[in-house]
């Protein structure tokens, strides 16, 4: 990787930069391929998805629009691999066409993985964070006691009323 590349890291792993049009346009070429041949569900779900990244190229700022279409993607490689197994055609005699939508829907599924991980960088670059929070486990990095060493704590106007004791009445 040369100087002046936009480059993320990932763990000790360098990640490239890649456009998200270019992550969006390949898979709704490869989506617009593999409907030939599979169910309206496949169709629905992937472009559904499709839709969101479409949101997440218009705000370039967005760390819901990102997240959204990451957990799509993450969501529709399960929907991908349900729908391929029950509808991939059956029998030694496959047409050309029905060869070649299932073949686009299969490749679409492999790259997703690679473009889960080009997306969770885009997401850390637009400063998002994992973090899940369901009450009894939390997983992730909690920043809500940070306090960074640049600010000064201004005095508080009120006494601290409890690490005094409380005056006793006579």
């Amino acid at each position: 990787m040369g100087a002046g590349r936009g480059c993320g890291k990932f763990g000790n792993m360098e990640v490239p930069a890649v456009n998200l049009k270019a992550i969006v346009l390949v898979h709704w070429l490869l989506t617009t391929w593999g409907c030939l041949g599979l169910p309206p569900s496949y169709a629905w779900g992937n472009f559904t998805v499709l839709a969101v990244g479409v949101w997440a190229i218009a705000q370039r700022e967005s760390i819901d629009a990102i997240i959204m279409f990451l957990t799509g993607l993450l969501i529709t490689i399960l929907l991908d691999i349900i729908n391929i197994s029950l509808f991939y055609p059956r029998g030694s005699s496959l047409t050309d066409l029905q060869r070649f939508d299932a073949g686009m829907a299969i490749f679409s599924l492999l790259l997703k993985p690679l473009s889960c991980l080009f997306v969770y960088q885009m997401y850390r670059e637009r400063g998002g964070e994992y973090v899940v929070n369901l009450g009894f486990l939390s997983v992730g990095r909690e920043r809500s006691s940070y306090q960074s060493i640049d600010q000064q704590d201004a005095p508080c106007p009120y006494p601290d009323l409890d690490s005094k004791p409380a005056p006793h009445p006579f």
